[in-house]
């Protein structure tokens, strides 16, 4: 097939890299060449069976990531900040994937990324504690600020998709959870206001239609997003999908920053952004702009009902 075709994932083992491969397989115009560390774990086998090519790279290393993307149209780019939670080694890997698009030539780069919350938060807002090097949330400013704007710079044709709130979530770390007195529960710090979230499969959808519309989405700002939905709303569909009441109990958000896991500070004032600033949250995760590049988004209903494996039986209380 030509290499006009053949489009890069980073990350083609993880949720997002994983969701896009999966669509452009599935799809069959782009040849995929997926991108991990380890070429031999069972999600890179999974991803060969479906008709990727794999191959080994690393952000750290521009040489691996020069051999991943020489010949490819182009790239879905994504950056792993949960590994290491550090805002100095996403920004050099950022830098290394740009050195490496434009030493290769791509012609469209499909960016993962999330807005500067330090744009709507004032740096005098005592409602959330700065972390780091002044950073709000800094796995959302690092890309909307820093991360954005070394995109723009670089001349690369690039389309910056804008990620929600992963349904996914409700499945692994937000799991509803059994509390002493037996009922299952939520405990998320969303307060009353309504979020944006998205299925992860939907990721891929929008990619895919991003990379077949190059003309209409390079420099543009795609929101990848399926519903607006509160936290009650969550746990009613939880409810339905379990068969079973589940309450929605959220704590404060400094309750959530108190809880003391790596990274609770951070996603602590995450769920503050989004309870506290919705007209930054949700205001740039518009519905209609996003059904362009994906119609028919799962709803949370859908999803549950597709994972209902995944949540399991209850646990017990904690």
């Amino acid at each position: 097939m030509s290499h006009d075709k053949v489009i890069t994932v980073l990350g083609a083992t993880g949720t997002q890299g994983g969701a896009v491969a999966r669509a452009l397989l599935t799809d069959g115009e782009f040849t995929v060449r997926a991108v991990t560390r380890d070429v031999t774990s069972p999600r890179a086998q999974a991803l060969t069976r479906l008709g990727a090519h794999v191959v080994a790279a690393t952000l750290t290393d521009e040489g691996s990531l020069r051999r991943a993307f020489d010949g490819a149209y182009g790239a879905f780019l994504v950056t792993p900040y949960w590994e290491h939670r550090s805002p100095a080694r996403e920004l050099a890997e950022v830098e290394h994937l740009i050195s490496a698009a434009q030493a290769t030539g791509l012609r469209h780069v499909v960016w993962s990324t999330l807005e500067d919350t330090r744009e709507v938060i004032a740096a005098d807002d005592d409602r959330m504690p700065v972390i780091g090097d002044g950073y709000r949330v800094p796995h959302f400013d690092v890309k909307g600020g820093a991360a954005d704007a070394l995109f723009a710079k670089s001349g690369l044709p690039t389309t910056y998709l804008l990620m929600s709130f992963y349904w996914d979530n409700l499945l692994t770390l937000a799991k509803p959870q059994r509390d002493p007195d037996g009922t299952l529960a939520v405990h998320l710090p969303l307060g009353d206001t309504a979020i944006a979230g998205v299925a992860s499969d939907d990721i891929g959808q929008a990619a895919l239609r991003v990379f077949q519309q190059p003309a209409e989405t390079i420099g543009a700002t795609i929101p990848v997003v399926g519903q607006y939905l509160t936290g009650e709303q969550m746990t009613a569909a939880l409810s339905a999908a379990l068969g079973e009441p589940v309450a929605y109990r959220p704590p404060t958000h400094e309750q959530f920053r108190s809880l003391g896991f790596p990274g609770a500070d951070e996603l602590g004032n995450m769920f503050q952004y989004y309870a506290e600033f919705p007209e930054s949250y949700l205001g740039r995760r518009d519905l209609q702009a996003a059904r362009a590049f994906n119609p028919h988004p799962l709803s949370l209903t859908d999803f549950l009902t597709a994972h209902r494996a995944a949540l399991g039986d209850a646990e017990e209380p904690r």
